[in-house]
C-alpha cells in the first residue's frame, strides 16, 4: 500500500516532537535536503555536538561527476540527469565511488553535457513532479526527446537526486548510516496533495526510513533564526508579519509569517501560503534565450529549435555566474552548430549583465500598483504537452494578489496584536525574508522591497524591513537540518497548523436532469488551524457512501475561510475561496453488501501526527470502517 496521500499544508507532514522510528535511542544527525529545482543541497546537525539554539550546522560536499571519469566534491548538486548513449562515453566515465557501472550522470557533470546536447538531459523534474496533466510515474523526461533516447519518469529522476545524496553522505559518515539518521525534505508550501505524496514515495524508494517533509519558506525561516545566534528576537518585534519570498528555479513561493508574544516569549506562527505559481528560474531562462535568439537574427544568425533549447541551458549556467558576481558583467555563449552551412562548428555571442537586468527587471519584477493583479489570456484549443507556467510573468502582480486576498489573515490570530488598518486593501508586511537564487540579484531584490514599499506608503504604513543574512542557495537545506533539530525540543520552533481549509464534495440527490450534473455541497473535513494530532467527528450529519463500484472523491482547499469550522456545509461559495484540488478515484470495498448499494455513514476526520488527513465513514448500522486513504494512483481502498 503507498504512502496517504498528504492533504494538509501543515508545518510537518512526519512525526511530531518526541517520536521515532523506533524505541532506542535518538540518532546522532539531524539531516535536512533540499530538493530543489535547479540544485540539491544537504545539511546536519551533530545534536550532540548542539545546545539550546545553538545547533552546529555542517552542509556536505557532494562527490559528483564534473567531467568524464573526474569527481569533484560541490557543495551543491545541480538537479539534471544525463542519460548518455551507450557508445557515448568510454567505460567507466560515469563511475562514482559507491557506484563504478553507473549508466548516467547527476549533478555538474549531467548539467553541463545536457547544455550542448538537451534532448538527452532531464531538467525541472520537481517541476513536472507538480503537474497534474502527465503521467508522473511515467517515462516522459526528457520531455522533447526523440523514440530513441530512453526516457525516465520525474519520479525516477527524483529518486536518483535523492540517492546520490543518500550515497554521498554514507560514504563521508560510515559510522553514522543514512538510513539510522533523522532526514527533513523540504517542498514548495504550495505543493498539491499528490506532489507531496510523490516526494515521500521517492524519498522512500531512494532509503529515506525516517522522514519528514518541511515547507520551503518555513525552512528558510528557520535558516535565519539559527544563523542569528539569538539576535533575531532584536530583529523582529510582537506585531511583525514576515514576508517569505522564495524564488527558485521552477516556482514562486509566498508565505507569511507573524509574531507573537506568548508568556514573554517571541513565537513565529504561519499564518498563510500563497498557490502554486510555476514561475521561476525556468522561466527566466527561457526569456533570456528568447532575448539572444532576437539579437542573433538581428545579426542574420537564425536558431532552430533544438539550438534554442541548448541556448535556454547556456543562458541558465551564463545567469547564475551574473547574479553570483557583481565583478562580471558578460558571460560568453556557445550554441553548438547544427549542420555544414554554419562556419567554424559552433555560434558564439555573450549575455551581458545589462541585458540580463533588462529582461528579468521589466518582464518578471514590473512596477506595479498593488490592485494590479495576474492577467490570464483564453488559452489556445491545442497546446504543446508541457509544463503549466504561470500565464502571467510578473512575480510583483503575483505578489499584490497574494497580499490583497491574505488581507483578514491575523485578523483573528490569538496574542497577535497588531491591528490592520480598516481602510487597508492588503495585508501589511512589516519585514521580508528572501530565498532562492533568483534574488541574489541585487537588483530584482531591490524592485521587489521598492514596490512593497510604495504599496505600504499609498496606505500610510512604514516601509518593510529586510532580514538580511540569508544564504539564498544553502538556507533551505541548513533550515531544514535546524528544524529536524528543534523537532527534538531544542531551539525555536514555528506554530501554525494547517495553512488552508480542507473540504469533500457531496453530491446532491435530486432527479435526472438532461445535461445537468447534480449540484454539490462543500463539507469542511478540517478546518484552518487543526493541529496535528487532532481529531473531529461529524455525529450529526449523515451521509449516503456508494460501495463496491469505482466512485470520485472531489476535494478543495480554502487559504482565505478561516472561520469554517468541522462539519460547515457549504452550497455555495466564490470563485477564489475553495480551489479544487486533484480528484481521487476509488473502490469501496462492499463487504457483502450489493456492488453499488449506498450505506448511511457518519464521518470521522483527523489530521494524524504525521500531518496526513485521515477520512473514516463509519455506518449507522453496522460494525464496519471504512478508510479512504488517499492516493494518486487512483486505488484506494480500506
Amino acid at each position: 500500500m503507498s504512502r496517504k496521500n498528504e492533504l494538509m499544508d501543515s508545518e510537518e507532514t512526519a512525526l511530531i516532537e518526541g517520536a521515532g522510528a523506533g524505541a532506542g535511542s535518538a540518532p546522532r544527525y539531524a539531516i535536512g535536503i533540499d530538493l530543489g529545482t535547479t540544485h540539491c543541497a544537504l545539511s546536519y546537525v551533530d545534536t550532540e555536538a548542539s545546545d539550546g539554539e545553538q545547533a552546529q550546522l555542517e552542509v556536505l560536499s557532494i562527490p559528483q561527476l564534473s567531467a568524464p571519469g573526474a569527481v569533484e566534491e560541490l557543495p551543491l548538486l545541480p538537479s539534471f540527469v544525463y542519460l548518455p548513449h551507450e557508445s557515448e562515453l568510454a567505460p567507466g566515465d560515469l563511475g562514482l565511488p559507491w557506484a563504478a557501472d553507473q549508466t548516467f550522470a547527476v549533478g555538474a557533470f549531467a548539467r553541463a553535457r545536457g547544455a550542448a546536447t538537451p534532448i538527452r538531459m532531464v531538467a525541472s523534474a520537481k517541476s513536472w513532479l507538480c503537474h497534474p496533466g502527465v503521467d508522473r510515474r511515467g517515462p516522459i523526461l526528457p520531455a522533447d526527446a526523440p523514440e530513441e533516447v530512453a526516457r525516465i519518469s520525474p519520479l525516477e529522476a527524483s529518486v536518483r537526486y535523492l540517492a546520490h545524496l543518500r550515497e554521498a553522505w554514507n560514504a563521508a559518515h560510515p559510522e553514522a548510516p543514512f538510513a539510522e539518521q533523522d532526514v527533513t525534505v523540504t517542498i514548495p508550501a504550495s505543493f498539491d496533495p499528490a506532489a507531496r505524496e510523490l516526494t515521500a514515495e521517492a524519498a522512500t524508494a531512494a532509503g529515506y526510513d525516517r522522514l519528514t517533509l518541511l515547507e520551503e519558506p518555513q525552512a528558510a525561516l528557520y535558516s535565519w533564526i539559527q544563523s542569528s545566534a539569538g539576535r533575531w528576537r532584536k530583529e523582529v518585534r510582537p506585531g511583525d508579519i514576515i514576508l517569505v519570498v522564495d524564488i527558485g528555479g521552477g516556482t514562486t513561493d509566498l508565505s507569511l509569517i507573524a509574531v507573537v508574544e506568548r508568556n514573554g516569549t517571541l513565537e513565529p506562527h504561519r499564518v498563510a501560503v500563497g498557490d502554486h505559481i510555476l514561475l521561476g528560474g525556468d522561466n527566466m531562462d527561457l526569456a533570456l534565450a528568447y532575448g539572444v535568439v532576437r539579437k542573433l537574427a538581428e545579426q542574420g544568425t537564425k536558431l532552430d529549435a533544438w539550438q534554442t533549447r541548448a541556448l535556454a541551458h547556456a543562458c541558465r549556467a551564463a545567469k547564475e555566474t551574473l547574479l553570483g558576481d557583481d565583478d562580471v558583467d558578460t558571460v560568453p555563449l556557445v550554441v553548438p552548430s547544427r549542420g555544414s552551412k554554419l562556419v567554424g562548428g559552433s555560434i558564439r555571442t555573450e549575455l551581458t549583465r545589462s541585458e540580463l537586468d533588462a529582461i528579468l527587471l521589466d518582464g518578471f519584477f514590473p512596477q506595479v500598483g498593488v490592485a494590479e493583479h495576474p492577467q490570464s489570456r483564453a488559452r489556445g484549443a491545442l497546446t504543446q504537452l508541457g509544463l503549466p507556467y504561470a500565464q502571467d510573468a510578473a512575480v510583483t502582480r503575483h505578489l499584490a494578489a497574494f497580499l490583497t486576498r491574505q488581507r483578514e489573515a491575523t485578523a483573528e490570530l490569538d496574542g497577535f496584536g497588531a491591528q490592520l488598518p480598516e481602510e487597508a486593501s492588503f495585508l501589511h508586511p512589516t519585514a521580508v525574508l528572501f530565498n532562492g537564487g533568483v534574488l541574489k540579484s541585487g537588483l530584482l531584490a531591490e524592485r521587489v522591497l521598492s514596490t512593497l514599499a510604495s504599496w505600504l506608503t499609498a496606505e500610510g504604513a512604514p516601509p518593510a524591513r529586510l532580514l538580511a543574512g540569508a544564504d539564498l542557495d544553502l538556507a533551505v537545506a541548513r533550515g531544514a537540518a535546524y528544524y529536524g533539530y528543534v523537532r527534538r525540543g531544542r531551539g525555536v520552533r514555528i506554530r501554525g497548523g494547517t495553512a488552508r481549509a480542507y473540504y469533500v464534495a457531496v453530491e446532491s440527490s435530486m432527479p435526472a436532469i438532461p445535461g445537468m450534473e447534480p449540484p454539490i455541497e462543500a463539507l469542511c473535513l478540517a478546518p484552518f488551524g487543526m493541529e496535528e494530532g487532532t481529531e473531529a467527528a461529524l455525529p450529526a450529519l449523515e451521509f449516503g457512501l456508494v460501495v463496491g463500484e469505482p466512485v470520485r472523491f472531489r476535494f478543495f482547499g480554502s487559504s482565505v475561510r478561516r472561520h469554517d469550522q468541522v462539519g460547515t456545509l457549504l452550497d455555495a461559495w466564490a470563485p477564489d475561496e475553495l480551489q479544487e484540488l486533484e480528484e481521487i478515484e476509488a473502490t469501496l470495498p462492499a463487504d457483502g453488501r450489493a456492488v453499488g448499494e449506498i450505506v448511511r455513514v457518519k464521518l470521522h476526520a483527523r489530521v494524524t501526527e504525521t500531518g496526513t488527513l485521515e477520512l473514516e465513514a463509519l455506518p449507522v448500522l453496522g460494525t464496519e470502517r471504512w478508510k479512504v486513504e488517499f492516493e494518486v494512483r487512483g486505488d484506494a481502498s480500506n
